[in-house]
């Protein structure tokens, strides 16, 4: 990560026991943070209530009339930090927490952290999904030009043009798996939140539903391993700044099934295909329907299947149509 430092900030200012927007700071350093927390008395009796992901604090100072001060020094690979990958930034996402009483019970005060730093030039998303016996997975997504050959030159996409997206995963010794994108959606927001306004391009398990009112498509694999999506730009937050957040699986090629697969919509036919297999378009019947999943081992276990999620953007689509 040298040289990507950009800037870290802080989203939302928390009310809860009277906590101000100056009682916690942040610093963001290259491969690190450094977070000082003044804690007042209602949370300074037990230290070990006080956490940054699953750390506990590096060290911790009473000061006068009952408040604290709470110091974290870490390293972004340290107490769960999330790594997000967009377009142009790689984001580490953390949240300071006090939970008076153990797990299962909430904590009654959170607040989130954010570590944004500037992707080199040509830079694409980069993920990592660990398979425990299995080697580790290599995944990465991006925006391309028009023909796949290279990064997007730009970020603004004319309402119809086309948003080419790509996936790929490195499988290294892993055995042969096949990419999916079982589900995306535009959103104008980075982080997903139970109220955000969305627009659905691939549900219900791999159908690419926004095809169905525009010419979006998968297209003929190169490679079991990658997906290439022509994408219609589309009409959602027009002139606005949008992410699309997608979960990608990574499975057996030899076992697709109703909730494992790529389903196109054929206009003239008015039916769905399977993109990998005609002869099984069978399994895409239920894209108008509700699709029904596997048991939750299959997504989670390995090798079977391996899951991220990812968010590309910021993109912005114009008016300017084509």
């Amino acid at each position: 990560m040298k040289n990507l430092l950009l800037w870290g900030f802080i989203v939302t200012i928390a009310t809860a026991f009277g906590v101000s927007e100056d009682d916690i700071q942040v610093v963001c350093k290259e491969s690190s943070v450094h977070i000082k927390w003044k804690v007042n008395k209602s949370m300074s009796g037990n230290p070990a209530r006080l956490l940054l992901g699953n750390c506990f604090p590096s060290s911790f100072t009473n000061t006068s009339n009952g408040h604290a001060e709470a110091e974290f020094i870490y390293q972004l690979s340290d107490c769960q930090f999330r790594r997000m990958g967009t377009w142009k930034y790689l984001i580490y996402v953390n949240t300071l927490t006090h939970r008076p009483l153990p797990k299962p019970y909430p904590p009654t005060f959170t607040y989130p952290v954010r570590c944004v730093y500037d992707g080199p030039q040509g830079w694409t998303p980069f993920f990592q999904s660990p398979a425990q016996g299995h080697g580790e997975l290599a995944f990465h997504m991006a925006i391309l030009n028009y023909n796949f050959s290279g990064p997007a030159e730009s970020n603004v996409f004319p309402l119809g043009s086309f948003i080419p997206i790509w996936a790929e995963v490195d499988q290294q010794a892993h055995q042969p798996l096949v990419l999916l994108l079982e589900e995306c959606v535009a959103t104008t927001t980075l982080e997903m939140y139970p109220d955000n306004l969305t627009y659905p391009l691939i549900t219900n398990e791999g159908c690419l539903v926004d095809g169905k009112t525009t010419l979006s498509r998968f297209l003929p694999r190169y490679h079991s391993s990658s997906i290439l999506l022509h994408l219609q730009a589309f009409r959602f937050a027009v002139g606005e700044e949008v992410y699309i957040h997608c979960k990608l699986i990574a499975w057996d090629p030899d076992d697709l099934n109703e909730s494992r697969k790529a389903c196109n919509y054929n206009k003239t036919t008015e039916a769905w295909e399977l993109l990998d297999d005609p002869n099984k378009n069978r399994l895409c019947q239920c894209c108008d329907s509700t699709c029904k999943g596997r048991a939750k081992r299959d997504a989670e276990s390995a090798p079977q299947g391996l899951v991220l999620k990812s968010v590309l953007g910021p993109l912005t689509i114009t008016e300017d149509s084509l």
